[in-house]
C-alpha cells in the first residue's frame, strides 16, 4: 500500500513524500524540472496570469472609482458585488455607466474570461515540474503583483489625460496580447485522457485532510481579496491623499511578488504547508493586530499594505501547490476543481458580505471598517486552524516533519 493510502505511515515514509512527492507519482523523473519548454510554460503562465491577477489585485481601485462616480448612487455592498464576480477582460467595461452593464460585461464576462486563464495557467506548470513545483508557480503568480503595480499607475495616468473609458480600452488590448502569447506558449506535459474525466470530484470531500486543505484555501482566498478591494477606499475614508490611497495597491502588489516568489523557494525545501501555515499566521497577526489599530495614521496604513503584500502572496502561489501535496497527479484536475469552485462561491459572497459590513455604521475612518477588518482577520485565523489539522491529519502530527 502506498503512502497516500496508508492510515499508518512511517517517518522516514512521510519524510520521502514531502520533501519528493514521490508518493503521488509514479515516475517522477518524468517531470523535466527545467529546460526551455518547461519555463516557456511557466512565461506563457505568466502572461496568462498578469491580466486576471493583475486587474484582480487592481480592484481597490476601480471600486473606489466606480463608487465616487458611475456608481455612486449604489452602497459599497452593491459595488462590491461586481468586484467579487472579478474583472478580467475590460473591453466592455469602457462603454457602461449602468450598474447592470459593469455587473454583466465587468463581473459576468471578466469572471468567466478570467477562470479561463488562470485554471489552465496554473495546471500546466504542474505538468512540467515536481521537485521545484512551488517555486516554479511562485515565478508564474508574480505576475498578479507585477500586474497590480502596473495597472493602477496605468490607470491614474491614463483616466487624467485619456479619460476613463480610453484607460480601460488600453488595458484591454495590453491583455489581448498577453493572452495571445499565453496561448501560443503553453504546452502541457502528457497527452489528452481518450476519455471524458471529472472537472469536480465531491467524493474528495470524504478525505480530512483535503477538505480542511480546500476549507483553508477558501478562507485564505476570500480574506485576501477583501483588502485589494476595500484599503483603498479605507484610506481614502481616513483622509488619505488621493494619488496615495491608489499607490497602495502598487505598494501592496510590489511586495506581493516577493511575497510569491521567497515562500515558493522555501516551500520546496521546508514544506509545503509549514511556508503556508507561517503565512497565513503573518496575514492574521497583520490584520487583527496593525490594520484594526491603523484609523488616523496614514503610515500605519502603507505599512499594512507593504507587510500584508509580503505575507498574502501565498494565497496564490502555494494554495494550488498544497493541493497536489496531498494529491495523485492523476488526480489533480480533479481535486483542483473541486476546491477552486469552493474558493469561486467564497469570494463571490465576502467581498458583498465586507461592503455591508461598511455600511453598518457611518464611515468616519473607521466605523463599519473596523467590522470589515475583524471579518477579514477572522477568517484568515480560522484558515490558519484548517491548515494546522489537515498537516497534523497527513504527518501523525509530527512537528519535525517537512511537509
Amino acid at each position: 500500500m502506498s503512502t497516500y493510502e496508508s492510515q499508518h505511515i512511517t517517518d522516514r515514509e512521510v519524510e520521502r513524500a514531502t520533501q519528493l512527492q514521490e508518493c503521488l507519482d509514479n515516475d517522477p523523473d518524468d517531470y523535466p524540472e527545467g529546460g526551455w519548454r518547461a519555463w516557456s510554460v511557466v512565461l506563457g503562465a505568466w502572461c496568462g496570469m498578469l491580466p486576471s491577477f493583475g486587474l484582480m489585485n487592481t480592484m481597490g481601485i476601480f471600486e473606489d472609482w466606480l463608487s465616487s462616480h458611475q456608481l455612486q448612487a449604489y452602497s459599497r455592498s452593491e459595488v462590491g458585488w461586481i468586484s467579487s464576480l472579478y474583472v478580467s477582460l475590460l473591453f466592455l467595461g469602457s462603454v457602461q455607466s449602468e450598474y447592470y452593464q459593469f455587473m454583466l460585461g465587468v463581473g459576468v464576462l471578466g469572471g468567466i474570461a478570467a477562470s479561463m486563464l488562470v485554471t489552465p495557467s496554473l495546471g500546466c506548470m504542474n505538468h512540467w515540474f515536481l521537485r521545484r513545483r512551488a517555486f516554479a508557480t511562485g515565478i508564474g503568480t508574480t505576475a498578479g503583483g507585477i500586474g497590480g503595480v502596473i495597472f493602477p499607475i496605468m490607470i491614474k495616468g491614463l483616466t487624467g489625460k485619456v479619460g476613463f473609458a480610453w484607460a480601460v480600452r488600453i488595458l484591454g488590448f495590453l491583455s489581448l496580447i498577453l493572452c495571445i502569447l499565453a496561448v501560443s506558449l503553453q504546452k502541457t506535459r502528457l497527452p489528452r485522457h481518450p476519455k471524458r474525466v471529472q472537472t469536480i470530484e465531491i467524493r474528495a470531500l470524504r478525505d480530512p485532510s483535503f477538505t480542511l486543505t480546500s476549507l483553508g484555501i477558501v478562507l485564505t482566498d476570500s480574506s485576501a481579496a477583501i483588502p485589494l478591494v476595500y484599503l483603498t477606499s479605507y484610506a481614502r475614508a481616513n483622509e488619505m491623499d488621493l494619488s496615495l490611497a491608489y499607490q497602495l495597491m502598487s505598494i501592496l502588489n510590489g511586495l506581493s511578488v516577493l511575497g510569491r516568489l521567497a515562500p515558493g523557494y522555501a516551500a520546496d525545501k521546508l514544506g509545503r504547508f509549514n511556508i503556508m501555515i507561517l503565512t497565513t499566521a503573518m496575514s492574521t497577526v497583520l490584520t487583527l493586530g496593525l490594520w484594526v489599530s491603523c484609523a488616523q495614521s496614514q503610515a500605519a496604513i502603507v505599512s499594512y499594505a507593504a507587510l500584508f503584500g509580503l505575507s498574502s502572496g501565498s494565497a496564490i502561489s502555494l494554495t494550488p501547490v498544497c493541493v497536489a501535496q496531498i494529491t495523485r497527479t492523476e488526480d489533480f484536475g480533479k481535486r483542483f476543481g473541486t476546491t477552486y469552485t469552493m474558493v469561486g462561491l467564497g469570494v463571490l459572497v465576502s467581498i458583498p458580505i465586507a461592503g455591508r459590513l461598511v455600511e453598518v455604521q457611518p464611515s468616519d475612518g473607521v466605523g463599519g471598517y473596523r467590522a470589515l477588518i475583524l471579518f477579514c482577520g477572522l477568517m484568515q485565523a480560522v484558515a490558519f486552524l484548517c491548515f494546522v489539522l489537515a498537516r497534523g491529519l497527513r504527518t501523525q502530527w509530527r512537528v519535525r516533519v517537512v511537509y
